[in-house]
């Protein structure tokens, strides 16, 4: 009983006093909001909200349309080529089709939230990853 008392003891103590670095990382996470076809096409519309939190890493990728891109929430960027740069609240931005884009990691203390929409076409995946 005591070996067992003992064994629970490390354990608890060890998940409480984990150092961070053994923490896993959060993923962006998509939340889609609506999805509809585009009238008279063979496109749809997706909205969804985009949330990457610090650490993350959004890999380059295409679409096989058109993304508008609204940022909610700021935060600082680590471009591929090492350089930072800001993303304000209030940004707006267009990705046109079959364009890599992306490749970026969000640093500092705050999750980068966008609002996207895309036209694309019908049946293909939303994002297509970029070499």
């Amino acid at each position: 009983m005591f070996r067992l008392a003992a064994v629970a003891s490390v354990v608890l103590a060890s998940a409480l006093f984990a150092p961070a670095a053994l923490a896993q990382t959060a993923e962006p996470h998509r939340v889609v909001l609506k999805t509809a076809d585009l009238t008279g096409t063979d496109k749809e519309i997706i909205i969804a909200v985009l949330e990457v939190p610090p650490g993350s890493t959004i890999a380059r990728h295409t679409h096989p349309g058109e993304e508008a891109v609204y940022v909610l929430e700021g935060a600082r960027l680590q471009m591929p080529d090492g350089k930072e740069i800001d993303r304000p609240p209030g940004q707006a931005g267009v990705n046109v089709r079959d364009v890599p884009h992306a490749g970026y990691k969000v640093v500092g203390d705050k999750s980068l939230k966008l609002l996207t929409v895309h036209i694309v076409d019908k049946g293909k995946p939303m994002t297509v990853p970029a070499p």
